[in-house]
């Protein structure tokens, strides 16, 4: 009995194992069903600083937009708090290389101005992405046996060969650049999240406080050993 008692309980699940992503890489996420996402970052207009006119063709262009579509999309919206890390490091820049003494003085007291701001402010900066899926139609004639094993062995459902994998890139290429078109003819801006992007966009979706301290480091100076389900075939 006291044995029980003092015998530690067993570690439960990896959180990994609950999340649908099975890698990331090329631009894209691999999900374990087999599936492939891009993700755009797109811009954001104004719509109520724009005339009648204006507004009814951004309309009619968005109308168009998801008449076109042959496959479902998400669309996320994101608040998040401002990152200003890259500009307070340029206004220190040019504090320490700025010859003027009173310009520097200006410098120092703005840069300080700015830190307060955002800090009592809390200042939120919202991020507009458009997710692009590609879902092979071999995927989709799976039957329920064929899920629930995906589901108790995810890895295996996601070994694909270097020819499935090939072609969902290029599958996913061709929707994400008509996607970008058609949203580009909305006056919308975009750029699809290379493989850096994706992985600090997920971070900072599941660590949204390890992601203010913590930051990532670049995905191509870290050496890794090259998926073991992809094969050759």
């Amino acid at each position: 009995m006291q044995s029980k008692k003092l015998a530690k309980p067993k570690p439960g699940p990896s959180t990994e194992k609950f999340l649908d992503i099975a890698e990331i890489r090329d631009d894209m996420v691999l999900l374990k069903d087999g599936t492939v996402r891009s993700v755009l970052l797109v811009s954001s207009i104004n719509f109520a600083l724009k005339s009648v006119e204006e507004q009814e063709a951004i309309i009619q262009a968005y109308m168009t937009f998801l008449n076109a579509l042959e496959y479902p999309i998400q669309i996320v919206i994101q608040s998040r708090r401002m990152n200003i890390d890259g500009y307070m490091a340029r206004l220190l820049e040019q504090q320490r290389t700025m010859e003027n003494d009173l310009l520097r003085t200006q410098i120092a007291d703005y840069r300080n101005f700015v830190m307060e701001l955002v800090e009592l402010g809390q200042i939120m900066q919202k991020m507009f992405y458009v997710v692009i899926p590609y879902d092979p139609l071999t995927n989709k004639r799976k039957n329920f046996f064929s899920r629930f094993s995906e589901a108790i062995s995810p890895a295996a459902a996601a070994r694909l060969s270097r020819k499935q994998l090939e072609d969902r890139i290029e599958q996913l290429a061709r929707r994400t650049e008509i996607a970008q078109g058609q949203l580009n003819s909305m006056g919308l801006a975009s750029a699809r999240l290379d493989t850096q992007g994706l992985v600090e966009m997920y971070y900072n979706v599941y660590n949204p406080d390890l992601f203010e301290g913590e930051k990532l480091s670049d995905v191509a100076q870290v050496q890794f050993e090259e998926a073991s389900h992809v094969s050759e075939k």
